[in-house]
């Protein structure tokens, strides 16, 4: 099991209530359950059942709400930003490819 040193810099380390996840991304928590239901993010479960998000999560929600607020539909702003999080995944795998054959090289 985790250290609670190491918890704290974990961005995928589910810390936050519903209630504290709304608070912090200023989105109310039927925000959070739709964003859910879209999709976007899957927050872990506690033993009782209750919610739990990461701080990655968290980011992910409040560009949802950043981008409904600007006018953008719920589902084509959770599916832009699935789209923009599968881009930055796969350039960071390339570049790591990229410095793996140039170490390989040497």
């Amino acid at each position: 099991m985790a250290q609670p040193d190491d918890m704290f810099g974990d961005d995928d380390y589910p810390a936050y209530t519903m209630g504290r996840a709304a608070e912090i991304t200023g989105a109310s928590q039927d925000f959070l359950r739709r964003l859910d239901e879209a999709k976007l993010i899957t927050p872990f479960r506690s033993a009782g059942g209750h919610r739990r998000y990461s701080r990655y999560q968290l980011r992910l929600a409040a560009r949802a709400r950043e981008m409904v607020d600007q006018g953008t539909a719920l589902e084509a702003a959770c599916r832009i930003i699935i789209l923009e999080d599968q881009l930055e995944e796969a350039l960071q795998q390339n570049q790591n490819h990229q410095h793996q054959r140039q170490t390989d090289a040497a």
